[in-house]
């Protein structure tokens, strides 16, 4: 699949991590490197973490990482 630099979300002040799903969607991983405040986001399907205010990094970074190494949506399309 042909990236684009013009595609990729927006970098947030908070991004701890950022992986790629399978075709090149941004998994973002946010929030702090400690205590209970980390998030994921999957800019291809819109997956997220369910509960962002009882996950901590090790642990969100684990379903991050699954959920990057299984997912197939794209959330952009270039022109041929």
């Amino acid at each position: 699949m042909k990236l684009s630099p013009h595609t990729a979300p927006a970098e947030s002040t908070d991004l701890l991590i950022r992986m790629h799903n399978q075709v090149g969607a941004a998994v973002d991983v946010t929030g702090t490197t400690y205590g209970k405040s980390c998030r994921w986001y999957c800019h291809g399907c819109g997956d997220h973490t369910g509960r962002p205010q009882a996950d901590i990094l090790p642990f969100t970074r684990d379903k991050a990482n699954a959920h990057a190494s299984m997912c197939r949506a794209a959330y952009h399309r270039l022109a041929t």
